[in-house]
């Protein structure tokens, strides 16, 4: 199996350590996100009893009867608020949908006036209150412990420590739940459906509670797919396509993907929490200039994080 670097991190030491364990912390996750763009991250923030809550109310909410479920689906909103049904979303230039469904929450803005084309109410479920607190809650937290990593990765970048801080307060982030529903029947699901197919995501960073079984996947730089194994407690963390783009390819969003459970555990759900760090639409994707040079000469044309967006809902079937 191939090598690959995917420390374990402790946030502690860049939030509260010594300015040694702090220039430690930032050299670490650059060298992992320069190279395979996944860390593991400890003291995140989140306790053990919320997390165990969240997915206790996530599974609650997907075992509400279909009808109430679809009554939360909006398709005007392209999958950014509420409940998005089976067979909707599928990997950039697959054929088939993967197979899940999948809810999401959005900003709550706090001190600036927004429009609510942009940021759109979050949906609030009549059934499950504890559902609408506790997703509310972790949102906050996950987007908390986002901002310090930034810090950090700026740092890495000889920014600004607040570099990403204008551009993320307030920022267009989501928070989604996502059910990988049981497969009844393996042989009436076409050849190449899987549980999410091989992609990269589209945001700044990711970070990603524990998931209820095995099933991630990354591609590593020698061909091969390598299982990701969190402990229970941490979170992953993983570059999105924004931050490739405005690094001009210095920080990795490596490929990815959910794969099947064998055939004996088809029949299984699997449940997986991602927060999608997202900056303001406004925010300039444009490469860095101190990322681009000779050897590495200018990759991508000049994107705000709004446009990127849109691109991408698009070739995922998520907007029209």
């Amino acid at each position: 199996m191939a090598l690959i670097n995917i420390p374990r991190l402790d946030l502690l030491q860049y939030t509260q350590g010594s300015a040694e364990e702090q220039r430690q912390f930032v050299q670490d996750i650059g060298k992992a996100f320069n190279e395979t763009g996944f860390v593991t991250i400890a003291n995140h923030g989140l306790s053990q009893e919320l997390i165990d809550e969240l997915y206790a109310v996530v599974n609650a909410f997907f075992e509400l009867p279909e009808a109430v479920k679809q009554k939360y689906e909006f398709p005007e909103l392209a999958g950014q608020r509420g409940y998005t049904s089976k067979g909707k979303e599928k990997a950039k230039d697959a054929h088939t949908p993967d197979l899940k469904e999948f809810w999401q929450r959005g900003q709550t803005i706090v001190g600036e006036d927004y429009s609510k084309t942009d940021f759109p109410d979050n949906i609030i479920v009549e059934e499950l209150p504890r559902f609408n607190e506790v997703t509310g809650e972790v949102y906050k937290k996950l987007e908390d412990a986002g901002r310090a990593l930034l810090k950090a990765i700026a740092s890495y970048l000889d920014l600004e420590e607040d570099y990403f801080e204008k551009f993320v307060i307030n920022g267009n982030s989501i928070l989604r739940a996502i059910h990988y529903f049981p497969i009844e029947n393996p042989d009436t699901i076409p050849a190449d459906a899987v549980r999410a197919g091989a992609h990269e995501d589209i945001n700044l960073i990711t970070l990603l509670i524990g998931a209820s079984a095995d099933g991630l996947e990354v591609w590593t730089k020698d061909g091969a797919w390598f299982p990701i194994k969190a402990k229970g407690e941490d979170i992953v963390v993983n570059v999105g396509d924004m931050l490739q783009r405005l690094t001009n390819n210095k920080l990795k969003s490596t490929t990815h993907r959910v794969v099947n459970p064998p055939r004996e555990l088809m029949k299984t759900s699997r449940y997986s929490v991602p927060f999608f760090l997202h900056p303001k639409a406004s925010m300039s994707l444009t490469c860095l200039e101190s990322c681009i040079s000779d050897a590495y000469p200018k990759a991508y044309q000049d994107y705000t994080a709004g446009q990127y967006l849109d691109e991408r809902l698009r070739e995922i079937g998520l907007k029209m």
